[in-house]
């Protein structure tokens, strides 16, 4: 069985609601820096699906966690891992995973777009080889510990206190009854918005709060102890994610649990935070890592008696279906992350919609990653200015 072909789409679509909160607005740019989290956004969804196809003519899908410039991820594919790609046998997986990685590891490229898009690649070849096999990916993982994912709500993008507290009742009548806010605006500003959502949902509801790495360690201190009298679950990237001193001192001055890990890509990112006993729950997203790095670092994480609550932001089908089935896999699952624009963008490029309620994802069941995309409205989708 040899690989025949590897397509990239970057894509960017234009959503009914801003990730975060907003309307998109045709005449401004795409790209706008929010100062509150020193990040680039994009007011459009944007991502990088990448297809291979096998010479029998079967096809798997991944996904690469692009918010911004997918082409990137579609030109590092196309010209580096191709040419390692074409040809290979795609059981291969996990050697091709080591030739992708190792390509341009002693330039330095040992994080950011290139395993980003080594990601991508990983994801379709384990949906190309469930594909195959006629098995789902969980199945190939070593077997589901659930049949339903359960899962927070990730934000509640309104402008003003009273919104946010409004939408959190919203979720909470529909089941889903464990909420993030995303945050950090400071101390004070931060505690009296999780009051207000506390008192709004009762002392039954489950609060976790993603403070955007905008504290130092005293500050985050002062936060999470705050927090533990308000019955929150975790405090997400208090700090700066460069600096695994400070958050093993905030963890030792903290009963709060800390969270942290979206921006790692791989075990060797993570193994420093595990061993300076730095973090409590873990937070790899599969569009950073792919699959089997995921997977690498859920074992590191179980070692040490860690959970792993997978990060899931903007990331669309592939990203979600490979989400679900790793965390089925996992014996030390936390929680999984719902976004609920995302999700609803994410099932407009799916025939069949992947679901998610009462707060539980459904674990897709058919061959690979259990999912069918509609080709024709990806490649409607692709960024026409990214080659």
């Amino acid at each position: 069985m040899k690989i025949v072909d590897v397509q990239c789409f970057p894509l960017k679509i234009r959503p009914q609601e801003i990730y975060l909160g907003g309307k998109p607005d045709d005449e401004a740019a795409d790209y706008y820096y929010r100062p509150e989290y020193r990040c680039v956004y994009s007011r459009k969804m944007e991502t990088c699906l990448v297809k291979i196809t096998s010479e029998d003519g079967q096809v798997g899908w991944g996904e690469a966690l692009a918010p911004v410039v997918p082409q990137v991820i579609a030109q590092l594919i196309t010209h580096l891992f191709t040419p390692l790609l074409l040809g290979a046998n795609p059981f291969n997986s996990a050697v091709l995973n080591a030739r992708m990685y190792d390509s341009m590891r002693d330039r330095g490229h040992i994080t950011g777009y290139h395993i980003d898009a080594l990601a991508a690649v990983d994801t379709a070849l384990w949906d190309l080889k469930g594909r195959l096999l006629d098995l789902p990916v969980h199945q190939l993982l070593g077997g589901n510990f659930r049949d339903s994912v359960p899962c927070y709500v990730s934000g509640l993008p309104r402008p003003t206190l009273e919104e946010r507290c409004g939408l959190a009742r919203e979720w909470q009548t529909k089941g889903f009854n464990a909420i993030k806010l995303a945050l950090g605006y400071g101390v004070s500003e931060d505690l009296k918005n999780v009051q207000a959502i506390r008192e709004a949902l009762g002392p039954q509801a489950t609060l976790f709060l993603d403070a955007h790495w905008n504290y130092s360690v005293s500050e985050a201190a002062q936060l999470a102890a705050g927090l533990n009298a308000l019955n929150v679950s975790f405090l997400e990237a208090p700090l700066l994610p460069e600096d695994v001193a400070g958050h093993a001192e905030l963890r030792r001055k903290s009963a709060l649990p800390i969270a942290l890990g979206e921006t790692e890509r791989t075990c060797y990112q993570f193994r420093p935070f595990i061993e300076q006993r730095a973090v409590d729950i873990l937070q790899p997203d599969v569009g950073r890592t792919g699959i089997t790095e995921l997977m690498r670092i859920a074992t590191l994480a179980q070692t040490w008696h860690l959970q792993v609550a997978p990060h899931l932001s903007v990331g669309l089908g592939p990203c979600i279906a490979a989400s679900l089935h790793v965390a089925a896999a996992l014996p030390n699952l936390f929680m999984l992350e719902y976004q609920p624009p995302v999700f609803e963008v994410a099932n407009s490029l799916l025939r069949q919609p992947l679901r998610c309620e009462a707060g539980h994802y459904a674990l897709p069941t058919g061959a690979g990653l259990g999912i069918e995309i509609d080709e024709q409205r990806v490649r409607e989708s692709v960024w026409s200015d990214a080659c």
